[in-house]
């Protein structure tokens, strides 16, 4: 018989615990790894499903799909992920301002669900419906369920502190690693609609979970940190209504003209996740509250997001671009057994939860040698592994280019340079965002950060959509130019890692 999770703390006290943490951990872990489940099962069906049905789609697959060539495919990919990292700034707000985190994570909730379960049902409108759904929700609950996991310790000094974020991810791996197995088997196998309908009911438990173990919460995550005032709120009504009405007017005479095309939606978005990073970061800087340590600082922060833009818009290429190639050329059995391309997208939960307590046991070994790499050092060395991984891409594309099926293997390696690479910048950059935001930002520099993934995959998104440059991501020069450009940002960020150093003060 399996033993329990919760367990008698190690003091007198009678209060029952989750491995020694608040017992509201429980909750919160086992909502976000369901919520991470219904995320990562339906995001490792999306490309594949884009393609089915289509020019570029693998012969023999299962059809149904939405039939769109890989270019296209490629940049609605891209917008969605774009936008589930946009959406976590406001998501941020609306707890802070309007609901509370407690409520905005089961309004987030409920609202990934809808999606999902839109999903489910067969039509490309509803389709794209439903993707929005999925996109807001997770925008909304990215933050704020966060938030809370820091609540349960009242006391700032908690030593469990750190331990219980580590088992909240643990959570997030451990959702994302079973997510593709199952949810991809059913979907690529099956039925796409069924697979989508299992991330329904992932979430759906998920919810359940979260309302039922709420009592276990701090009461403060029901509060509204800094509710808008009466003004406030008929003033933000008013924008928002505005601001409805005018993009509701336009679509409708582009619809009635018979002008509208898919270009109508992919641009403007595409342009927004470039825009809104960009604005964000110039308003932070100019602000003339800012101390002159602040603004330096802001400085230098400005080169650990280009870095880190030009990282993720590689990195979260593991899921179109490598994804793609993987669907269509590489051979999909492995020692005589046969399995769906959505399988590859489990291998980086796989490769953290292995490789994190490694790296993370690296780092001190260094430290206590005094040869611990600088954060400017981890970033440069985050971007040459980056461009390793795609120099690598180049030669499985190479003996593809043949026509015959590559080994799977060659994306098992390119999944965990990917890896590597990202364990040596994403930690990095969640505690310098941190410890660089200027105090009258604190809070929301979090979401600042979450914006240079927006702006990465807003760049992919705008090389390859067939209306602006239409860029064949998986031809050899463009892999070879974007691994060239990583690996020159990587020099750029050494080289000037003593000018960055000065910019960043006492910070290291």
């Amino acid at each position: 018989m399996a033993s329990s999770l919760t367990k008698d703390s190690a003091d007198t006290s009678s209060e029952k615990t989750f491995f020694g943490h608040p017992r509201g951990l429980a909750t919160l872990f086992m909502t976000e790894m369901w919520e991470r489940f219904s995320f990562y099962g339906m995001k490792a069906l999306l490309l594949v499903y884009l393609l089915s049905g289509g020019p570029d789609a693998k012969e023999g697959g299962l059809g149904g799909g939405i039939g769109m060539d890989e270019k296209t495919a490629i940049a609605i990919f891209s917008i969605y992920v774009s936008m589930v990292y946009l959406l976590a700034m406001p998501g941020g707000w609306l707890g802070d301002r309007v609901w509370g985190p407690r409520k905005t994570v089961t309004i987030a909730a409920v609202t990934i669900m809808a999606g999902h379960v839109i999903l489910a049902l067969p039509g490309e409108t509803t389709f794209y419906a439903g993707l929005a759904l999925v996109a807001i929700g997770s925008g909304l609950l990215k933050a704020n369920i966060s938030t809370m996991v820091g609540q349960l310790y009242t006391d700032a000094n908690d030593p469990r502190r750190d331990g219980g974020f580590t088992i909240f991810y643990m959570g997030i791996n451990a959702g994302a690693f079973f997510a593709p197995l199952a949810i991809g088997t059913v979907g690529q196998k099956v039925n796409w609609h069924l697979g989508f309908a299992m991330a329904a009911v992932g979430m759906g438990i998920g919810l359940v979970v979260f309302l039922l173990g709420s009592k276990n919460l701090n009461p403060v995550s029901s509060v509204v940190p800094k509710p808008l005032s009466a003004e406030e709120r008929t003033s933000w009504l008013r924008k928002v209504a505005l601001c409805v009405a005018i993009v509701g007017v336009f679509y409708t005479a582009v619809g009635l003209a018979g002008m509208f095309t898919k270009a109508w939606a992919t641009i403007p978005l595409t342009l927004i996740g470039l825009i809104v990073p960009t604005f964000v970061l110039l308003r932070i800087k100019r602000d003339k509250d800012l101390s002159a340590g602040e603004q330096s600082k802001m400085t230098g922060y400005i080169w650990f997001f280009v870095a880190a833009a030009a990282f993720w818009m590689i990195y979260d290429q593991g899921a179109s671009t490598v994804q793609s190639f993987g669907e269509t050329k590489a051979s999909g059995s492995m020692l005589g057994f046969e399995f769906p391309s959505s399988w590859y997208q489990s291998l980086n939960p796989l490769f953290i939860m292995c490789l994190a307590p490694v790296m993370a046991w690296v780092w001190m070994w260094l430290n206590r040698k005094g040869k611990e790499p600088s954060t400017v050092g981890k970033f440069a060395m985050a971007l040459f592994i980056i461009a390793v991984s795609f120099f690598f891409f180049l030669i499985p594309l190479g003996m593809a280019a043949s026509g015959q099926s590559v080994s799977p293997m060659w994306l098992v390696g390119i999944y965990l340079i990917h890896t590597v690479g990202e364990l040596c910048l994403s930690p990095v950059g969640l505690s310098v965002t941190t410890k660089m935001a200027p105090a009258k930002y604190a809070s929301q520099m979090m979401g600042v950060w979450f914006l240079a993934v927006t702006a990465g995959d807003s760049i992919t998104s705008l090389l390859s959509d067939p209306a602006l440059f239409g860029v064949n991501l998986n031809g050899t020069g463009a892999v070879a130019i974007e691994a060239t450009l990583a690996a020159l940002a990587g020099v750029a960020v050494f080289m000037y890692r003593k000018k960055v150093k000065v910019l960043m003060g006492d910070v290291r």
